[in-house]
């Protein structure tokens, strides 16, 4: 056995059986990857009663459920995401937040949504650290501690965290389009909110002495799909930014998502997931630019200057998400959504492939669908590439998708050879 980082899926009775096929967690290097929790009662497999409040305890219950089948606690969370039916019930929703986060509080993105699996209200997703890491039969120190900051000159929240970091990467809470100064939103449209939420990004990481173009991945939630020209304008403003971005025309991966509404009624939200070259203690401290970001584009999937195909730091690999277009012909594949779904996973497979990885090294996809009814259709397509169901899995609802597609997929790929100077 080699001493590269496993892939390590594993699943509890204790939390609902999947209604799909992957796996509750995913477990690569320093992180957990779970699957996105629905209110599921794991003994009935249906929905909980009640209302949006019974229903996040659920998500929330299920959460810590399959958090602590793995000997790990909620305080090891590092991102929530909450995906909302109806954004007015958030209130309701935090109420039940507090009771699972009464001390430290983890990074956050609230994404309101056109609809979920079941008809669920809301459906929760949590990424968790993992100290002892997966290199086979050699466990790593699990005394890694994590790093949480907030900085006064961007918008400050009870409830989480701006930036948390573990390992070789800082997870941020989602920005919106807040004057940190007055706390409420920036005047003007999309283009001045966009501004805003990439200002408070670029704030929050000078904050730790990290530049903006050490960002992996951005996920940009919009209410307007038809904004995204005048977002894009501004984000080409932000990327690249240092000489040497520039040289080599680097920008993150990217994912643009419909949200059917966004808290304080904002245009625009931007989530980003950066790199962390120092690590964290005791892991030894690196210089920044040791740990290298490597950027790969491929022919065999569809290009474009606003983002790179996929972006690998330290043992991770983030992929941007791939609409089902023909690499060839730059246009939408014929058909209905199973042959959308399978043009998006073919172009993922086209981009992993060419980094020399295979299908089975990713540990988390992420599935947009128009129609949230297609699901048993996509997964008829989806079980031909992943036979074994082991990646963790999100899947929402939207009310828009780019070039007017069906679906939209995006991965978290594994990176066991990690990027130099790693061994």
């Amino acid at each position: 056995m080699n001493n590269y980082n496993a892939v390590l899926a594993r699943n509890t009775e204790n939390a609902p059986k999947n209604i799909g096929p992957y796996s509750q967690t995913v477990a690569f290097s320093h992180y957990n990857n779970l699957s996105a929790q629905l209110p599921i009662d794991p003994k009935s497999g249906k929905l909980v009663a009640g209302g949006v409040k019974e229903q996040a305890e659920q998500c929330f219950k299920n959460i810590k459920a399959v958090i602590e089948s793995v000997d790990h606690i909620m305080n090891d969370v590092m991102r929530i995401t909450i995906f909302v039916k109806n954004i007015k019930d958030i209130d309701t929703i935090d109420e039940v937040y507090k009771t699972f986060f009464t001390s430290y509080v983890p990074t956050r993105t609230v994404v309101g949504v056109s609809a979920l699996p079941m008809d669920a209200l809301v459906q929760v997703e949590a990424l968790i650290s993992n100290g002892e890491g997966t290199i086979p039969n050699a466990p790593q120190a699990g005394d890694l501690i994590k790093l949480t900051n907030n900085t006064i000159k961007a918008p400050l929240c009870e409830l989480s965290t701006q930036a948390v970091a573990f390992s070789h990467y800082n997870n941020l809470t989602a920005q919106l389009p807040i004057d940190p100064k007055s706390g409420r939103l920036v005047s003007g449209g999309v283009k001045e909110q966009a501004a805003q939420c990439f200002k408070n990004i670029k704030t929050i990481l000078e904050s730790i002495d990290v530049p903006i173009d050490d960002i992996v991945k951005i996920n940009v939630f919009l209410k307007d799909l038809s904004d995204v020209d005048a977002v894009n304008e501004v984000y080409s403003t932000f990327f690249p930014d240092s000489a040497i971005a520039r040289a080599v025309a680097y920008v993150p991966a990217v994912t643009i998502v419909a949200a059917s509404a966004l808290l304080m009624s904002a245009l625009v939200q931007v989530e980003a997931v950066v790199s962390h070259g120092d690590g964290t203690p005791p892991q030894a401290v690196e210089d920044r630019h040791g740990l290298i970001i490597e950027a790969n584009n491929t022919d065999d999937a569809p290009k474009t200057s606003l983002s790179t195909q996929t972006v690998a730091f330290s043992h991770y690999n983030h992929i941007s998400a791939q609409l089902p277009i023909d690499a060839k012909t730059g246009k939408i594949v014929a058909g209905g959504v199973k042959e959308q779904a399978a043009q998006c996973l073919k172009n993922i497979k086209a981009i992993v492939e060419c980094i020399d990885h295979k299908m089975a090294d990713i540990v988390k996809v992420n599935i947009f669908l128009k129609n949230i009814d297609d699901m048993a259709a996509v997964d008829e397509v989806y079980s031909t590439f992943f036979p074994g169901g082991v990646p963790a899995r999100r899947t929402v609802g939207v009310s828009a998708i780019l070039k007017d597609a069906l679906i939209q997929i995006d991965v978290v790929v594994g990176n066991e050879e990690g990027t130099p100077p790693i061994a």
